[in-house]
């Protein structure tokens, strides 16, 4: 029987000898490649709050509470025009997002607050998180904050507030999903927060969330509860 890999790897260099030939994949009936099924890390709320508390610029700490406040990918986050800021109903408008559909999201007063105090005192134009030009010309530099910017921020501050987790842009996210189960939010409501097309990779949260009346727990708890010395 041979690995998953080496499976991979025939039906890889299958498909790349028909492109070179010019033949269609429907020339040969090759088996589909069923991808791995991994469940997403996830931050504790308390590793969040150390993220957001420790990070030493005001821009690093806007950024990772919107992305984790609206449950943005790094585009999304990195697309927000101040046009798309609405204060007074508290909403944040997300232009063009995966599959180039527009939702609106909730701001929390928090936020509010902190998106006030940021553009008072970075004062952006346009984009909401601006980037520096690199090289003399700037190449294609429109303004953004790069999603390479974005990664190093959040990985910057998940190293100062002591995570060990592999952390990243879509860490904020998956743990934004799967904490509004945890406090309660229906899974449809769920799905039109996060702009999925299909409800079954909403239910993906289900598998890490801890919603239930009665948390999970582990019975090394109850051993010790009841078995220990000093319990007798």
């Amino acid at each position: 029987m041979p690995s998953q890999t080496s499976f991979k790897h025939c039906v890889y260099g299958l498909r790349s000898l028909l492109k070179t030939e010019g033949r269609p994949y429907s020339h040969l009936s090759l088996p589909p490649i069923k991808r791995e099924k991994k469940l997403p890390v996830v931050l504790s709320k308390q590793e969040v709050w150390r993220m957001l508390i420790g990070c030493t610029l005001l821009k690093h700490r806007i950024l990772i509470g919107l992305m984790y406040g609206c449950g943005l990918r790094c585009m999304e986050a990195r697309n927000v025009r101040l046009g798309d800021l609405d204060f007074d109903r508290m909403q944040l408008r997300i232009v063009r997002g995966k599959g180039k559909k527009d939702r609106y999201v909730p701001l929390s007063e928090h936020l509010v607050r902190g998106l006030k105090a940021y553009i008072a005192a970075e004062k952006p134009e346009d984009w909401i998180f601006n980037g520096q030009p690199r090289g003399r010309a700037g190449g294609d530099f429109d303004g953004r904050y790069s999603k390479r910017g974005v990664n190093w921020a959040i990985r910057q501050a998940s190293k100062q507030a002591g995570i060990k987790k592999q952390v990243s842009a879509h860490t904020l996210r998956h743990s934004y999903a799967t904490h509004l189960l945890e406090d309660g939010m229906d899974i449809v409501t769920l799905k039109n927060l996060l702009g999925h097309e299909r409800i079954e990779t909403t239910l993906d949260y289900l598998h890490v969330a801890q919603y239930s009346r009665v948390k999970p727990f582990s019975p090394i708890d109850t051993l010790f509860a009841q078995c220990s010395p000093g319990t007798k």
